[in-house]
């Protein structure tokens, strides 16, 4: 007859097992840093922390987006400023071939800078940010307008798309992530709409229209104004970027921090654990190798 192991060996090796689990876990810790490796490390603690990591997770692709768009509006501020410089040139040209003193073969140099000037602007329209263009709305691998002088309208129809796009704040919010050209240089009010003045003033002077320039001026003067409104409308854009940023940053610390003190393990505890379970081992295996094995046959000598 086949006899198991007597309670004495059955509760050595249930405490071996158990040791040897303690042993394994503190080698675990050791050698990845955490205190958490499996969810059969602490089951209680998983589903928290499962739920830190998808929001971790989530605020860090907010705040990438977050970095890009602020890239794109910072880019867009500074053309927008580049505008309203050239705007502010082209005025004063306008200024000078408005003079009744100004003769023709000066406005059409005039004329000549004018164009110079408003193939600038056409430019700064069709500014690009890792080529992406940034006024082209949904369209935004299509510059939003060309150019030719040489042709009687010379600034091509918007070519872009209209704007969708928003922006996700941690917070959860939306908001309007920038404007297409056609809004900013190409309004459909006529006293707003940037291109069209600066060319009509362009047209005059070359045209040696002393009328046609003043009318001209006063267009591209409140153009102007318009230009101004779309810079303070970036520079809002701007705040809220600014704060989105921010807000994600320190939100990505404090899930960090908190992820940290779930499952970081204590290295000094954990050193201390995995010598105590090694020595018991040890201890455990030499006090078994010196019990006595005696058998039937011991008995019978």
């Amino acid at each position: 007859m086949v006899r198991g192991p007597d309670a004495y060996s059955e509760r050595f090796l249930s405490d071996l097992a158990r040791n040897t689990a303690r042993l394994d876990r503190a080698q675990r810790q050791l050698s990845s840093g955490r205190r958490i490796n499996a969810a059969s490390d602490s089951p209680g603690e998983v589903a928290h922390l499962i739920s830190l990591r998808a929001d971790l997770s989530r605020t860090e692709q907010i705040h990438s987006n977050l970095g890009r768009i602020k890239t794109e509006t910072d880019t867009a501020e500074q053309a927008l400023s580049n505008a309203i410089t050239t705007l502010d040139r082209i005025q004063v040209l306008g200024a000078q071939g408005a003079s009744t003193i100004a003769e023709a073969s000066t406005r059409r140099t005039l004329a000549g800078e004018v164009g110079q000037l408003l193939e600038r602007l056409v430019g700064l329209a069709d500014t690009q940010v890792d080529g992406r263009y940034l006024f082209s709305g949904d369209a935004d691998q299509t510059p939003p307008y060309s150019i030719d002088l040489t042709q009687p309208t010379p600034i091509s129809a918007y070519l872009g798309a209209g704007s969708t796009r928003e922006v996700a704040h941690p917070s959860g919010i939306r908001f309007d992530a920038g404007r297409t050209a056609q809004q900013i240089f190409d309004s459909s009010v006529a006293t707003e709409n940037v291109f069209q003045s600066v060319n009509a003033l362009r047209v005059a002077l070359e045209n040696n229209d002393y009328a046609a320039i003043g009318i001209a001026l006063g267009t591209v003067h409140s153009a102007g104004k318009h230009l101004n409104d779309q810079l303070a409308y970036y520079g809002s854009i701007q705040g809220q970027v600014n704060d989105a940023v921010n807000i994600a940053s320190r939100r990505r610390l404090d899930l960090q921090t908190q992820i940290s003190g779930i499952e970081d393990a204590d290295l000094s505890a954990a050193a201390i654990e995995l010598n105590i379970a090694t020595f018991q081992q040890q201890a455990a295996m030499q006090a078994e190798g010196r019990r006595p094995r005696q058998s039937l046959f011991d008995y019978l000598g």
